[in-house]
């Protein structure tokens, strides 16, 4: 019988070698995670089931930050938490909650549009100017007058992570409406969780049609829709969910300058949102409740 012993040796190697490289690879995402991003917006990772947790109800598309799935890399910031597509060049989805304390206005609205530099390496970094004369605004998923609490919180509203092309009319009529009436139900005394995102491709903007900007390395999304759980200000939400407290509005826009102004034209149920983009929401609630507020619309406002 022959000696196994070069076997092993050459097995050993081989182990060696690749737990290296695993080495290289962990070391190189510690390296990108940390570049340029201000205190404040750095990647966290709070618990999806912690109160008034930006993913208390849910991981919509099981999103991991893995560096691996490159159209649905989670990136966890302390202001929100999205699921981003590098082929798209915008976000999947947006998640937050929505209180009194955090559109209490301490602060003036940043302004300042900036690229989020911790993507992993070789993803396309998208930029302020990226936009310009696209004929689309630089709408925000999560909104610069959701986060006047404090300066760090409203300027990271501003990483192009959280924007998308949308047409102007859409952004600043229906869209801006839409916007206003949640928060004037937080200072009536709730709080909200929010999702945002896009599906489809090809918008309307100022210029006309478009599926692409920026050379192409931004889709442009055909529909830009949101899902808005209301409660009343309290504690242990997903209790109080359970239990019948909260209602749900839903809209899909078409993104589009043709767009009318009132939102309430374009309520539809958190179902057919599901069936346009394949996410699954209000997953960290119980199936009976998922069904109660999934398909409730119909006077909702």
């Amino acid at each position: 019988m022959k000696s196994i012993f070069p076997y092993i040796l050459i097995a050993l190697f081989w182990l060696a070698g690749s737990c290296k490289d695993m080495a290289r690879v962990v070391q190189s995402n510690k390296t990108v995670s940390r570049q340029d991003i201000s205190k404040e917006s750095q990647q966290s990772s709070p618990a999806f089931t912690s109160e008034n947790s930006h993913l208390l109800l849910g991981n919509p598309s099981d999103a991991k930050n893995s560096y691996i799935d490159k159209n649905n890399h989670l990136i966890q910031l302390t202001d929100y938490v999205l699921s981003y597509n590098e082929d798209r060049g915008i976000a999947n989805w947006v998640c937050w909650h929505l209180s009194a304390s955090e559109i209490e206005k301490n602060v003036d609205r940043n302004d300042n549009f900036k690229p989020f530099s911790a993507l992993p390496e070789g993803w396309h970094i998208v930029t302020s100017k990226s936009y310009t004369h696209s004929g689309f605004d630089r709408g925000h998923h999560c909104p610069s007058a959701d986060r006047l609490h404090s300066f760090e919180a409203n300027s990271a509203t501003f990483y192009m992570i959280n924007i998308l092309p949308q047409a102007p009319k859409n952004n600043q009529r229906v869209w801006n409406n839409f916007e206003d009436y949640l928060r004037k139900r937080v200072q009536e005394g709730s709080e909200i969780y929010i999702i945002m995102g896009s599906y489809g491709d090809g918008g309307i903007g100022s210029n006309g049609y478009a599926e692409r900007i920026d050379e192409g390395k931004i889709a442009v999304p055909a529909r830009i829709w949101k899902i808005a759980v209301i409660l009343p200000e309290g504690d242990n939400d997903l209790k109080r969910i359970e239990s019948g407290e909260a209602n749900i509005i839903a809209i899909d826009t078409p993104n589009s300058n043709k767009a009318g102004s009132k939102w309430e034209k374009y309520q539809v149920d958190v179902r057919s949102i599901e069936r346009a983009t394949g996410l699954d929401f209000l997953s960290n609630i119980s199936i009976t409740m998922q069904d109660e507020l999934e398909i409730e619309y119909k006077n909702a406002a």
